[in-house]
């Protein structure tokens, strides 16, 4: 499991990070547990900033030797990361708090390992974090006073601007309130080789977003009585290879990435990618995979699991997914500029992805060599941010459900901070739901906040980093006392 799969680039950003306890670098040190060892062979292995030393690692766990690339482009970004405070611990999972040389200054980095020796790295969720109080750069926000919506998208303008300008954010971005626009500005190539500007209307892909889309679906069959949140997988498909993932994990389980299942990351996803069309073809990849851990037990984020959920869609409601979410969620959204498309369509105004993932130095290049031929119920699909906002007024006018049914979706049902197929946050006391998604060359967020009737709508086609930053940027702003 590398820094790539599991860390700052597909898993949420919506989780909530808890302040570190007053413990000091000095004081602390990694439990003798089997996730504390590895996590420490881990942290000498990355912060050695060598290939071949993060390749004797994995090699070392058990793991894939050629993650250990992907964790050195990590390393280019962050520098070396020193341990702050342990945040929680048990046998197989460690939450720590790290300082990072570069990039986000402070980190929350999860690790989850085998309970098989030598315990490989089985989940890394990397989260940016807030400094721990008395810390020598606590960031405080850039003003005490409370901004005017006037100065606040100003603040937002300026710093889209001077990030473009140092070629770190290339996309769209908007800001709305109570579904009236008070911002967007397109900025950067939606394709390079062309020279083709981003404009405002420009599709970009979604990356996780599309959970969302899958989260709504379930919830409108459930609201129809087609099916309940408790049901089991076995129930609606009776056919599922393995007997666990078949009778014991519930559609709940799969909403909340508390079922045991992983992603799809695998030797077949590289192999078929390219020629993935269907649900099905995606099920192909990882159907009959063994469980992590007990439905239940915790949180890991699972792709995998929503593929499952985009099957049930298609045997409860009798339509395949990609029909069902145009006709049920796209549609009477008036979301006119969204869909799943393959590679080969020629779609117009759609940006091209561009990462430096794989190459620490040197220019950024197409994303084409990672993206499956099409999105699916876990993410992939293409959006617009006007289409985003549109999407946002049909889920809170109820369009699309009912009251009950989106603040049931909406609520986090973990710890974690995540509800179905949506992650929530209380940022100063204020509620914040919504999805992001990320991947080379892929760089989405949604953010909402319904009780102040923003929201917050941000597509790149850049890297996840700065793109997160500038979420970040807006949410102190929005919620600024």
């Amino acid at each position: 499991m590398s820094l790539k799969k599991c860390g700052l680039i597909l898993p949420i950003a919506l989780l909530l990070v808890d302040r570190a306890s007053s413990q000091t670098a000095e004081e602390v040190k990694l439990p003798d547990t089997p996730a504390g060892r590895t996590l420490g062979a881990f942290l000498k292995a990355f912060n050695a900033g060598s290939l071949d030393t993060m390749r004797r690692f994995h090699a070392d766990t058990g793991g894939d030797e050629n993650n250990a690339q992907e964790d050195m482009n990590f390393y280019s970004k962050s520098g070396p990361l020193k341990l702050h405070s342990v945040k929680r611990s048990s046998e197989y999972e460690i939450e720590i708090l790290v300082s990072a040389e570069k990039g986000d200054r402070w980190l929350s980095f999860t690790m989850q390992v085998g309970a098989a020796a030598p315990h490989p790295p089985e989940d890394i969720r990397v989260q940016p974090a807030s400094a721990p109080d008395g810390s020598a750069d606590k960031k405080e926000p850039p003003a005490a006073k409370k901004l005017t919506e006037a100065e606040m998208i100003k603040e937002v303008e300026t710093y889209l601007d001077q990030l473009s300008a140092e070629d770190r954010f290339s996309g769209v971005a908007l800001v709305a309130k109570d579904g009236n626009l008070l911002f967007k500005k397109a900025y950067g190539l939606a394709d390079k080789a062309r020279k083709s500007p981003n404009n405002t209307e420009t599709k970009f892909n979604l990356g996780s977003m599309n959970k969302m889309f899958t989260s709504v679906a379930i919830a409108q069959l459930a609201e129809q009585g087609k099916l309940s949140f408790e049901d089991t997988v076995g129930k609606h498909l009776k056919d599922y290879p393995d007997p666990q993932v078949r009778d014991k994990v519930t559609i709940h389980h799969l909403l909340t990435h508390t079922s045991g299942m992983g992603s799809y990351w695998n030797k077949k996803f590289d192999q078929k990618r390219t020629s993935i069309r269907t649900v099905s073809d995606y099920l192909a990849l990882f159907a009959g995979d063994p469980l992590s851990f007990e439905p239940g037990a915790r949180f890991q984020y699972s792709n995998s699991g929503f593929i499952v959920l985009g099957a049930i869609i298609e045997k409860v409601s009798g339509q395949g997914y990609y029909d069902y979410v145009r006709d049920h969620i796209f549609k009477p959204a008036s979301m006119t500029n969204s869909g799943y498309y393959e590679m080969t369509e020629a779609v117009p105004n759609l940006a091209m992805g561009y990462t430096k993932m794989n190459e620490s130095d040197g220019p950024r290049r197409e994303n084409t060599d990672s993206r499956p031929n099409r999105g699916g119920p876990a993410g992939g699909g293409y959006s617009t941010v006007d289409d985003l906002l549109k999407f946002q007024v049909a889920l809170f006018s109820h369009r699309l459900l009912g009251k009950k049914y989106t603040d049931l979706i909406t609520t986090a049902k973990v710890k974690e901070g995540y509800g179905y197929g949506f992650g929530e946050r209380i940022i100063n006391g204020i509620r914040r739901t919504g999805h992001n998604g990320g991947a080379p060359g892929i760089a989405a967020d949604l953010q909402m906040y319904p009780d102040l009737g923003y929201t917050v709508a941000i597509l790149t086609n850049y890297d996840p980093p700065d793109m997160m930053a500038v979420s970040r940027r807006i949410a102190e702003m929005i919620t600024r006392k």
